[in-house]
């Protein structure tokens, strides 16, 4: 009789295939390498080898947000990255986009811990009675400002914080001012020459460039008022952000601003199961994510769930309900 059901047992494992392990092939559309979201991309993928083991998740190098809006919507990548206001403009079709996107979904928010910081000179800001970012419209001062290159969303934020308070590069030239659009490094290297008496553009507290800036030369870090805040938020689908207290030499007190954030973002037609396994992934493996730079130690599964942009996909909902992590609404 054992020998009978081994024998059975032994004929159903051979005529019924053993069903495989999920594993997923994947392209995750970035930016330029290098960057933070290269890294992200690193991370994206050792949390879904984490959970199925076999998957690959590939970095694709873009131009950016921008880009990979269309890239997910035409379904030439399957996961792309996209500033939380970059996708507000797409959603509405506003420049740069030509048509509002309707096609994409979230599956999870990675950081929105990149304020919009603004530092000036303190000789210029003490000349001129500058102590908040809506003073300069208030004493219209010859400002030199660099803002981050055209086509960088920073650059975008900072003109669209400047019209908040009624300014915009005409404005600041009639002051005797300009408007200089320089990368992130250049930047530095202008105020700390002289050159330029403030630069306002979206980079990690603590950065290296700015700890050197203030370093070389004395300067201040403008905080941004709430009517300021309220309207840029409501505009951009940006989060409001304090920069905390000594977070700088040079910064004694809390600064609050407005911060960009970054989503994963997925083409509405993949299927729940794998919108369920990926939220899953990164659910699980966090650590992989919190591990690729100092400034991904702060990302938690919750937060996974708090960008109010762009709806979630129903099966990252399931998933993030079924662990306590309800998506935010």
């Amino acid at each position: 009789m054992r020998k009978t059901v081994v024998a059975l047992a032994l004929a159903i494992a051979w005529v019924v295939p053993r069903a495989e392990a999920q594993t997923y092939e994947m392209t995750l559309a970035g930016a330029s390498p290098g960057g933070l979201w290269s890294l992200l991309g690193v991370g994206v993928d050792r949390a879904v080898k984490g959970s199925f083991p076999g998957s690959t998740i590939t970095y694709q190098t873009t131009g950016g947000g921008v880009a990979n809006v269309g890239l997910v919507e035409q379904k030439r990548a399957e996961m792309g990255l996209v500033h939380n206001a970059e996708m507000r403009l797409a959603l509405n079709g506003a420049p740069p986009f030509r048509a509002p996107a309707k096609d994409l979904t979230a599956l999870a928010y990675l950081y929105n811990w990149a304020p919009m910081q603004f530092l000036l000179t303190k000789e210029f800001a003490e000349t001129h009675g500058i102590k908040s970012f809506e003073d300069i419209a208030v004493k219209k001062p010859p400002i030199r400002v660099a803002l981050n290159r055209r086509g960088n969303i920073a650059q975008a934020v900072a003109e669209e914080m400047f019209g908040a308070i009624g300014v915009t590069a005409d404005t600041i030239k009639s002051w005797g001012g300009t408007v200089v659009l320089a990368a992130s490094e250049e930047q530095a290297d202008l105020i700390r020459d002289r050159r330029i008496d403030g630069i306002f553009n979206s980079l990690f507290v603590g950065q290296r460039s700015l700890q050197e800036v203030g370093q070389s030369i004395d300067v201040v870090l403008l905080p941004v008022g709430a009517a300021t805040i309220q309207k840029v938020s409501d505009k951009l689908g940006i989060d409001a952000y304090v920069i905390p207290a000594k977070s700088y030499a040079f910064q004694p007190a809390p600064v609050p601003t407005v911060s960009l954030g970054a989503l994963l973002v997925v083409n509405k037609a993949m299927n729940d199961k794998d919108a369920y396994n990926l939220a899953k992934a990164l659910v699980e493996n966090i650590e992989q994510i919190q591990g690729i730079h100092a400034s991904m130690k702060a990302l938690t599964p919750q937060f996974l769930t708090q960008q109010k942009v762009l709806p979630y996909h129903p099966g990252a909902v399931k998933l993030y309900q079924e662990r306590g992590l309800r998506p935010a609404s």
